[in-house]
């Protein structure tokens, strides 16, 4: 699968909450192509045990990043580090010391997704000529990341998983985890998210790629040098934030209001205001376009449409039965992306007796990153029946011998 992996790159001891670097070599893909000297970056929290079996791997969504929870700030760190520690994570709450992931317990790592622009090789990344890959980065699957970041499992000496969470597009990385290394995972966490991508999700990332593709700055993937597909990138965040809400909820925050002292229907002869939800959308799409590649944004962007856990395995329940992990299956009530209907079916086809547990909320999607009690509440009870579930074990081998 790949060359002997290279030394890893690591900016002083410990540095929770700060980017790291590991070089992993030569990946080949599952379309059969040969991704060079490739890079996963990545922040850890937390010490690794002197078993090894103490890691939680923690991905995320589609334009999330590594940064999941604050860093512990120390001397030893330089000031890049020290700013970089010190802000807010995009779990905060979840995952900290006394949190329910507790850092003082657990090793928690979140790499950045294969094709991603926050330090993993993807199509911003130099390739062997030294310019941006482009146009020519291959295409790339969730299977594809998943094998990637196996390696920097070897590379850190991490001999199982205590739990692999993942939300929306993490989730599609969880449950090809636990399908694809069922002796590493011990329990598999999947958040509003489903085994394979729908017919409605399709629908839905092709409008966004497309208004990349349409964008005239986007040059074929080759605009690198340039501002880039500013307008289709934006357009693109605009399609995809809405999925991340609910009607309802925009309904409520939004409705027909005007923003400000602006006139929607002021004089048809002129250019018209805007209303409050295009306001929004507008603030949403212009603070992500300063943050995210949009080669990447396609590349991840189709890495989840081409999901689907079940490929080359035979049927879900044929897949997640070769799995022998705790499941933790829950879904956001009023989520428009991925309906609860998706969850249950991952519920129902998983070995033993799993539920598919409900995040209420009117949020949509994105209730996953807000409704953080009710997050923490799940993940305090998966973890008590694994620790149960543990001691069980231990005592029938003592019993045993």
């Amino acid at each position: 699968m790949t060359a002997q992996p290279l030394p890893l790159e690591q900016p002083g001891p410990r540095a929770d909450g700060v980017l790291k670097y590991a070089r992993i070599g030569e990946l080949t893909l599952e379309n059969g192509q040969v991704l060079p000297d490739v890079t996963l970056a990545y922040e850890t929290w937390g010490q690794l045990n002197e078993t090894a079996d103490n890691v939680i791997l923690v991905l995320h969504a589609l334009t999330g990043d590594t940064h999941v929870s604050r860093g512990v700030v120390t001397e030893e760190m330089d000031d890049a580090a020290r700013v970089a520690a010190s802000h807010e994570g995009w779990w905060a709450g979840i995952v900290g010391p006394g949190c329910v992931i507790d850092t003082n317990r657990y090793f928690v790592l979140a790499p950045n997704m294969l094709g991603g622009c926050y330090g993993s090789t993807g199509p911003s990344s130099p390739a062997p000529d030294g310019k941006p890959y482009g146009s020519r980065f291959p295409q790339i699957t969730i299977r594809d990341s998943v094998a990637a970041e196996r390696i920097l499992l070897d590379q850190l000496g991490i001999r199982s998983l205590r739990y692999v969470i993942g939300a929306s597009l993490g989730g599609a990385r969880s449950i090809e985890w636990a399908a694809t290394y069922p002796e590493l995972v011990e329990g598999c966490a999947v958040v509003a998210s489903g085994h394979s991508a729908t017919g409605d999700q399709l629908a839905w990332a092709q409008t966004q790629n497309l208004a990349i593709r349409s964008d005239p700055a986007w040059a074929g993937g080759d605009y690198y040098g340039s501002e880039g597909p500013v307008a289709g990138l934006g357009i693109a965040r605009r399609i995809a934030h809405t999925t991340y809400r609910s009607a309802p909820e925009l309904n409520y925050r939004f409705g027909r209001q005007p923003q400000g002292e602006e006139k929607p229907l002021a004089d048809f002869n002129a250019s018209r205001g805007r209303y409050e939800v295009e306001s929004y959308l507008d603030h949403q799409a212009e603070k992500f376009v300063h943050r995210f590649d949009a080669n990447s944004y396609l590349a991840i962007n189709e890495a989840l449409m081409t999901h689907d856990v079940t490929r080359g395995r035979g049927t879900l329940k044929q897949t997640l039965g070769r799995t022998h992990c705790n499941w933790l299956i829950a879904y956001v009530d009023t989520d428009r992306l991925f309906f609860p209907s998706e969850s249950m079916i991952i519920a129902a086809e998983a070995p033993g007796n799993v539920e598919a547990h409900a995040i209420r909320s009117p949020c949509g999607h994105d209730g996953f990153l807000i409704e953080t009690d009710q997050v923490e509440a799940l993940l305090r009870r998966a973890f008590a029946e694994q620790d149960e579930r543990l001691a069980r074990s231990v005592g029938y081998l003592m019993a045993g011998a």
